[in-house]
């Protein structure tokens, strides 16, 4: 849809509102909040941040539509607030973000701005029917990522037992693992009236959120960090500006629909690339395999079974570098990173050679490196940078989980950083680079900064414009992002990125529980899932059952298959599995860049015993089923009729799928087995 189907704007002496949100109307709502210092708050709600200083303040400049954006211009006396909207056709959603200058003649600091806020979700006195609104938010962990948590206004303390109340549910991140507690994700749902509404939040680093009501309707404040939530200010001088994150919003009359919307939007501003434009399949040797100790005979081993099973490319992960360490166990290894050079210990004849192997098996090389960050044991590069090139808190780098941070903003680490990368490119070889993140640097740096919070966000701004600039200069190479799995799954990281890893689970059977979500939270073409059929339990063949297989494979094929684990320990027939997995995930890439989640059971939780997930594309549903804990049936419920359904992987099963009232429903013959169905619908 166009822009001007989801937003319409009243003005009234001077004064702009927002009267039409999506579905979502008769608001007569402000939609622009800027607090500054020394401002009144003028409200004795004063921990809401609908009540700002400037926000009342506000007249409107000018309106100017040009094409698929609305740009809004308003003025208080010491600030300009410029909102833009951007809409697209092909998706009922746009995204907002919000720019303040300051017009004054002084100095002025900024403690909280919206990028958007909008009251009068469910309409006029909405508070008073609070048992109708539920808002669905994602938690997030390591090994338990995209997990739904979904509440009753009333249950988050927003019953309207009073006309305007103290209480505020309010979620945020602070840092830069920017999703390692809950997903900037959400949903609202109204069950009178069956509408829903879904936002995304695009901030690499802190982020904020809150709902509420103000004078019995509800509200709901999108932006980055302020002041209490994230120790976030920003200095002003006259004439400069401080813009928002962007925030995306997607409406909807069902769950489906609203993801499905925010799918369509998101197509539009990933950072997939040429060269990954078919989603090939990888290989990375991490997991259930070399864990961080990669060296020159694994890939010797593993590499020409990668490329008998369809790999296109063969990513050496983390061990490649350095000579420090060596013998202290690599649990140790992380104390000595930073030079990346290649190790003589683990790659005696050097890595160019193994890269080399790699490209004579017809594949493409890949490595690892965690970019920002240098080990609190590496003297050369403790010697090599000066003070300000680390993350600082009052005067002393941050130091985590034996790891300092770098400063992208300096030149002298681009400079390192850029040689290094050049040098993995151009004379290793590396066609794939997965860039990780295992630590997260807490609030940020008040090292050239107004506040830790506005430290951090220009920190990683500065690291994603220097992840922008090698895409350039590299078109043909694929960068990955990962943060020990999904704790930076987040679409100003994926705007840039080809791919994230989606989770670092190490157990086949809780993978289920992700899968089924991940969605929610990345494109199908940018959702990496590990397989690992020959895990670190296997011994022999015979540890390896055909199901193990077959869930392994069908893990992925919701997403990325991120192929792994020693597969050269396999015999013949369960080889033949893999790669009969590997061919049916390739015929799947052109219909995943175009097919939208579906979600027929709702979400999943840990401990469900059957688990759905899937994509569809006009009338064809392609379904993973799984049953779990015990169970052998699983019913998958259909919003439309079945014409007719088919396992298409794996070829052979003794699983059975039949058309049922509900839907379909799938038998297994034993517990802790998966399907991958292709069902034909009959369009309503």
């Amino acid at each position: 849809m166009f822009l001007s189907d989801n937003l319409k704007f009243q003005i009234e002496n001077g004064v702009i509102k927002l009267v039409k949100c999506g579905n979502m109307e008769n608001l007569q709502s402000r939609f622009a909040e800027v607090q500054l210092s020394g401002g009144n708050k003028d409200s004795h709600m004063g921990v809401k941040m609908v009540n700002s200083s400037e926000g009342p303040q506000l007249k409107l400049v000018s309106v100017k539509e040009e094409g698929n954006t609305i740009e809004v211009v308003q003025k208080s006396p010491q600030t300009e607030v410029k909102t833009v909207f951007v809409g697209y056709e092909d998706c009922d959603a746009f995204r907002a973000a919000t720019t303040v200058t300051n017009i004054s003649e002084e100095p002025i600091v900024l403690e909280e701005v919206s990028a958007f806020t909008v009251t009068g979700f469910g309409g006029k006195n909405a508070a008073q029917k609070a048992d109708n609104f539920f808002l669905t938010q994602f938690i997030q962990s390591h090994h338990a990522e995209v997990q739904p948590l979904i509440r009753s206004f009333p249950e988050l303390g927003l019953g309207g037992e009073v006309v305007q109340a103290q209480k505020k549910f309010a979620v945020s991140n602070i840092g830069s693992w920017s999703s390692k507690e809950s997903l900037p994700v959400s949903i609202l749902e109204n069950r009178e009236t069956g509408s829903f509404l879904m936002f995304q939040i695009e901030s690499n680093c802190s982020w904020y959120y809150e709902i509420s009501d103000l004078d019995e309707e509800y509200y709901i404040y999108l932006g980055g960090p302020n002041l209490l939530q994230g120790g976030w200010c920003e200095k002003l001088l006259p004439g400069e500006s401080y813009t928002t994150p962007y925030v995306a919003l997607t409406f909807g009359n069902s769950v489906n629909e609203v993801v499905g919307e925010l799918t369509k939007y998101r197509r539009h501003i990933s950072g997939l690339n040429k060269a990954d434009a078919h989603l090939p399949v990888h290989f990375n040797d991490y997991m259930h395999f070399t864990w961080s100790a990669t060296k020159q005979e694994d890939a010797a081993n593993c590499a020409p079974v990668a490329a008998q099973m369809g790999s296109e490319y063969y990513i050496i992960d983390c061990g490649w570098h350095d000579e420090k360490g060596r013998d202290v166990g690599t649990e140790h290894v992380f104390h000595y990173l930073g030079q990346w050079k290649e190790s003589k210990f683990r790659f005696p004849d050097g890595l160019k050679k193994t890269m080399d192997l790699i490209y004579s098996l017809g594949m493409k090389p890949g490595l690892w490196i965690e970019a920002e960050v240098i080990g609190d044991k590496c003297k050369e590069m403790l010697d090599y940078y000066d003070d300000d090139c680390f993350l600082q808190r009052n005067g002393k780098p941050v130091h985590v989980w034996n790891r300092y941070f770098l400063d992208y903003r300096n030149e002298k680490v681009r400079t390192y950083m850029t040689e290094v990368f050049r040098q993995m490119i151009e004379d290793y070889g590396a066609k794939y680079i997965k860039i990780d993140y295992n630590q997260d640097c807490g609030i940020g740096t008040d090292r050239n900064a107004s506040s830790f919070g506005s430290g951090l966000e220009a920190c990683s701004a500065a690291f994603l414009e220097w992840i922008h600039d090698l895409k350039e200069r590299y078109p043909d190479v694929i960068f990955e992002t990962c943060a020990s799995g999904g704790m930076r799954m987040d679409y100003k990281t994926l705007s840039e990125f080809s791919l994230i890893s989606i989770s670092d689970q190490t157990q086949y059977l809780k993978a289920p529980y992700i899968v089924g979500n991940i969605l929610i939270g990345a494109l199908p073409e940018q959702a990496a899932v590990w397989s690992y059929p020959f895990g670190n339990d296997c011994k022999t063949p015979a540890d390896v059952s055909d199901n193990r297989i077959v869930m392994n494979m069908i893990n992925t094929f919701p997403g990325r298959l991120y192929l792994s684990s020693r597969l050269w320990m396999l015999d013949e027939h369960q080889l033949s599995l893999v790669k009969e997995g590997v061919d049916y995930y390739n015929s799947l890439s052109e219909m995943k860049k175009r097919a939208l989640p579906y979600f027929p059971n709702g979400f999943t939780r840990f401990g469900d015993r059957g688990v759905c997930s899937g994509l569809k594309d006009g009338n064809k549903l392609y379904l993973a089923v799984w049953a779990l804990q015990g169970e052998t049936t699983v019913i998958a419920n259909m919003e439309a009729p079945v014409k007719q359904v088919k396992i298409g992987y794996p070829s052979v099963t003794d699983a059975t799928a039949e058309i049922v009232s509900e839907g379909i429903k799938v038998t297994f013959p034993e517990t802790n087995m998966a399907v991958f169905l292709e069902i034909e619908l009959i369009q309503k």
